[in-house]
């Protein structure tokens, strides 16, 4: 498959400075957990905060840093030599901006209660049948999300394979999310605003189809708790 073949040669090359890299740069936050519910303190503000599981070298939320500088962007990346060539990129007078080096898994101990949208930018298929449970749209996932939400939730997902885009559909409609716009061919379509990843510049100028989402979910019990306090 064209994701596996593109995808290793992007993750797996190695960075030889990749730790000095990340120890240097103002923009990686090398104690996630200790932010936990207090991300606005980080940005020093209460814009809303996107996060990008997933964000490969960097283009697409450093884009979207610079076109939206209301909203705050977290990445997230767990490979060391990717992330070290997204730190790279990233203009310097950008604030609303921070990277991150972790396995997605470890999410709710990262966030409670403080992110509006996650973008899911070409993940890991995970092809195989027993593999399912590790896609990021797995119900294992969504309900890690949960907990994440300030309001209600927003997902928007991006994919060249179509089988984990039927797969993200009927799994999120499953766990309650609506999806509000969808696009079997993003980039012949009247979605306006796209902002392209690495992997996504590569798939078009091949000719594939990019599969596009957007799934929100009312979340009713996160509106009690801020109704309370």
């Amino acid at each position: 498959m064209l994701y596996n073949e593109i995808g290793d040669s992007m993750r797996l090359r190695n960075v030889k400075n990749k730790e000095e890299i990340m120890a240097s740069s103002s923009f990686l936050i090398q104690n996630p957990k200790e932010y936990c519910g207090k991300w606005n303190t980080v940005f020093q503000n209460e814009n809303p905060i996107h996060i990008e599981i997933g964000t490969g070298k960097g283009n697409f939320i450093i884009q979207k840093a610079i076109l939206y500088p209301d909203i705050n962007f977290i990445g997230i990346e767990k490979y060391d030599s990717v992330i070290a060539r997204a730190l790279e990129k990233i203009p310097e007078e950008i604030s609303n901006l921070k990277m991150i080096r972790m396995n997605a898994l470890e999410i709710e101990e990262v966030f409670e209660k403080e992110i509006d949208t996650i973008y899911l930018n070409f993940s890991d298929p995970w092809p195989k049948k027993r593999w399912h449970k590790r896609r990021l749209t797995s119900e294992i996932f969504l309900e890690k999300y949960n907990s994440l939400w300030k309001k209600d939730a927003i997902i928007i997902q991006k994919t060249d394979n179509q089988d984990l885009f039927e797969y993200s559909i009927c799994s999120l409609s499953q766990y309650g999310y609506q999806i509000t716009e969808i696009s079997l061919d993003l980039h012949n379509s009247q979605i306006e605003g796209n902002v392209m990843t690495e992997y996504e510049e590569k798939f078009t100028k091949k000719g594939f189809p990019i599969y596009y989402l957007v799934a929100q979910k009312k979340m009713e019990s996160n509106k009690l708790e801020i109704l309370e306090k």
